[in-house]
């Protein structure tokens, strides 16, 4: 499976596994199933009155053209509203991130979008499945102009059932770090990826990235004293974040 590194926003520099070619084919197939749902749907409201411009010349264009612009809209629309995520997308645990770390704008949904009449659309999918792959960061035309790349996304926070048996309550477990609160789901991604890699290849950049890491965090949570043990105060704060947040 092929990966890449992104420098997020808090100039760390984390591995994704990216989507192979069978997520993201699935993932446009549901969101084929939902548009095409949708467009029988809108027919039958319009069936009553579909009567009285169906001699029109331009009848035979405008059902052609329509289910493609509802497509388009749709991509636009959902991956705005689901950060990354298409219903199909969401639904096969795959997502849309931007190379630089950065969030994606709108700017680059829209590019993303519009590009799937170039390379998924028009040509049955095809220019799409060859770019993918084929490319090395596994991007379509709409990847490419956007400089986005879309990566798997189902991640495990927990750490093991007997962890999660002994903190589940606040009554069992009392977090070290309320601050904790601040972060986001997707920060306790992060520090689980970094806590991963580190322990699996124990060298020194990675050590850089750990020493880096903490000194982010107890920045932006205002944890006065520098911690000891580096990896135990990381996964402390996944332990404080999952009881605090479930």
């Amino acid at each position: 499976m092929r990966s890449i590194e992104i420098r997020t926003t808090q100039n760390v520099t984390i591995e994704y596994e990216l989507a192979a070619l069978r997520d993201r084919f699935f993932a446009f197939f549901i969101d084929v199933l939902i548009v095409g749902t949708k467009f029988y749907i809108l027919i039958l409201i319009l069936e009553p009155i579909w009567g009285l411009i169906a001699e029109s010349s331009l009848s035979g264009r405008f059902m052609g053209l329509l289910p493609i612009a509802m497509f388009v809209f749709y991509h636009l629309l959902s991956e705005i509203l689901a950060d990354g995520q298409s219903w199909g997308k969401k639904a096969i645990g795959i997502k849309v991130v931007r190379l630089d770390g950065k969030e994606p704008s709108l700017s680059d949904y829209l590019l993303r979008a519009v590009f799937h009449l170039v390379d998924t659309i028009f040509c049955v999918g095809i220019i799409a499945a060859l770019l993918i792959s084929s490319s090395n960061k596994s991007q379509r035309l709409g990847d490419m102009t956007a400089n986005t790349a879309v990566i798997r996304v189902k991640f495990n926070l927990q750490f093991s059932l007997a962890d999660i048996l002994k903190i589940n309550t606040l009554d069992d477990y009392e977090p070290t770090y309320p601050e904790v609160r601040r972060l986001s789901e997707q920060d306790m991604l992060l520090i689980k990826t970094i806590i991963s890699r580190y322990r699996r290849y124990r060298n020194r950049a990675h050590q850089d990235v750990v020493n880096e890491l903490v000194e982010n965090l107890t920045t932006q949570l205002d944890i006065q004293t520098p911690p000891r043990d580096k990896i135990s105060f990381l996964r402390t704060l996944i332990r404080d974040y999952i009881v605090l947040t479930r």
